[in-house]
């Protein structure tokens, strides 16, 4: 009897011990905090930007005294900071429509084509004209529904279920599943008419024969659209086209990049051109940054911090996991899918071939689904060193910076497809939170073209334009501005 009550403490005694082990092993990932605390821009540094271009101010800061705006500011930021965040709700509508028009993972239908959805895009966009649009679509809302309905261990059937159950649709009932049902063609006929007030807005803006007008006009195209948190590969070998050029002029010499931030890195969900279902969520853009900064000689081995700064819970806990593994040893599996279908240029192809070498070992790619057996797939496993070099950081951009101690700035800042988001004031709020982030010296890479204020001490340099195919307008422009002293 005493035998076995000793046993039974000291196995209860190991299994503390090693709880403690566990817990001191993924304490670096809770206790490591970017250097610095989050807050507001101060008034003073918005001051300069509200009495530049008050013509572009929301209505409730327009007419007010200087006296009556420095009042106003610290509840008025705080109150369009939830704004802001609620926009991502809306975002995730747009995910569920892309998630409804091309995932595999819930269907057997095929991807809908551009031509196909043109003709939907056409169509008396009403509930019934949806759904008699085609039998692929209609079978494809049903069969999301049914996934939705029991979505397993499908993270991204999880997420749709979500969406629908935040607009109080219960999909466990009859009643829901219809109620469903009306939610996602009432999702695909507003991002209809946003992608048809998108293409007349750019119709528009191209009829100005002015190049700078027309690229200022796409730069802030979806400033009334929600948060999307999609990513895809293309951006990424933009970004290090400007990063060759820019150590290539001097501009960023070897082993200067000791910190670099990506403002919003996205989400791998799934999308018409690049993105799939087929695999687990993913985020690349911090990889790929990584991986062109150390093939570049930008950093030095050991010699660098990654922060990710996005305003999304779901993109933070993401980092913060893959973080957490990496400190227990795990590795992060990218997988990294092609469709030779879409004709990339040979520079991309050739990106997409080394994608990963400089921050991992290629592995054995997640299986393609047999129709998409034309899709190409590597697969990269990140070692787990360098997957815990990432921060994840909670920043709205727009009214939100980091304060840390000079020694302590970025370097480096990238934000592509990010400020797009916005309207100029907007921009010129988050181009003054960058500054304050970044060393003097340091730059700003983004494929957004910004109002430069003297107030913002950020000044324009050169731009890469990069094509990924022959197809019209399928490329990026790379700035960089650079942060003054």
């Amino acid at each position: 009897m005493k035998r076995t009550c000793y046993t039974r403490i000291v196995l209860r005694w190991r299994s503390q011990i090693a709880a403690v082990i566990i817990f001191l092993t993924a304490l670096p990932v809770f206790l490591a905090s970017p250097s610095g605390h989050v807050s507001f821009i101060p008034y003073p540094d918005a001051k300069p930007i509200l009495e530049t271009i008050e013509q572009a101010l929301p209505p409730d800061l327009r007419g007010l005294t200087a006296d009556q705006r420095e009042r106003a500011w610290p509840e008025w930021v705080k109150a369009r900071d939830s704004q802001i965040r609620e926009r991502l709700e809306r975002g995730d509508e747009d995910t569920l429509v892309n998630f409804l028009l091309f995932g595999m993972s819930f269907t057997q239908e095929r991807r809908l084509t551009s031509a196909q959805l043109n003709l939907l895009a056409g169509n008396a966009v009403t509930d019934e004209g949806a759904a008699q649009f085609t039998s692929i679509l209609r079978k494809r809302v049903e069969d999301l529904i049914a996934g939705m309905a029991a979505p397993g261990t499908n993270e991204r059937l999880s997420f749709a279920r979500r969406v629908v159950e935040r607009a109080g649709i219960d999909v466990s009932t009859p009643a829901g599943l219809a109620g469903a049902r009306t939610y996602i063609y009432e999702s695909i006929k507003r991002n209809i008419k946003e992608q048809n007030s998108y293409q007349e807005t750019l119709a528009g803006a191209a009829k100005l024969n002015d190049p700078t007008e027309e690229f200022a006009e796409r730069s802030k195209l979806y400033r009334e659209r929600g948060l999307s948190l999609d990513t895809s590969l293309p951006p990424d070998y933009a970004l290090e086209v400007a990063l060759t050029t820019m150590r290539d002029q001097k501009l960023l010499p070897r082993g200067s990049v000791r910190r670099v931030g990506i403002i919003g890195p996205g989400l791998d969900f799934t999308d018409k051109h690049e993105g799939y279902d087929f695999y687990p969520m993913q985020t690349l853009q911090p990889f790929g940054v990584l991986d062109s900064i150390f093939r570049l000689g930008l950093a030095r081995a050991g010699g660098i911090e990654v922060d990710t700064l996005d305003l999304s819970a779901r993109v933070n806990e993401h980092v913060r996991q893959a973080r957490a593994a990496a400190v227990a040893g795990r590795g992060y599996a990218l997988q990294v899918p092609r469709d030779p279908g879409w004709k990339w240029r040979p520079e991309l192809v050739a990106y997409w071939e080394r994608f990963g070498d400089q921050i991992g070992e290629p592995v054995k790619p997640v299986a393609t689904p047999a129709a998409l057996r034309s899709i190409e797939v590597r697969a990269v496993r990140v070692r787990p060193e360098i997957v815990r070099l990432l921060r994840p950081l909670d920043v709205n951009i727009v009214l939100q910076r980091e304060v840390a101690p000079g020694d302590a700035k970025f370097d480096l800042l990238i934000a592509t497809n990010i400020l797009v988001y916005y309207d100029t004031f907007e921009q010129s709020l988050a181009l003054a939170n960058i500054a304050a982030m970044l060393r003097p010296g340091g730059y700003l890479l983004t494929n957004n073209l910004l109002l430069e204020l003297p107030s913002s001490k950020m000044k324009a340099g050169d731009y890469v334009l990069v094509e990924y195919s022959d197809r019209k307008a399928d490329g990026d422009r790379i700035l960089w501005y650079r942060r003054e002293n």
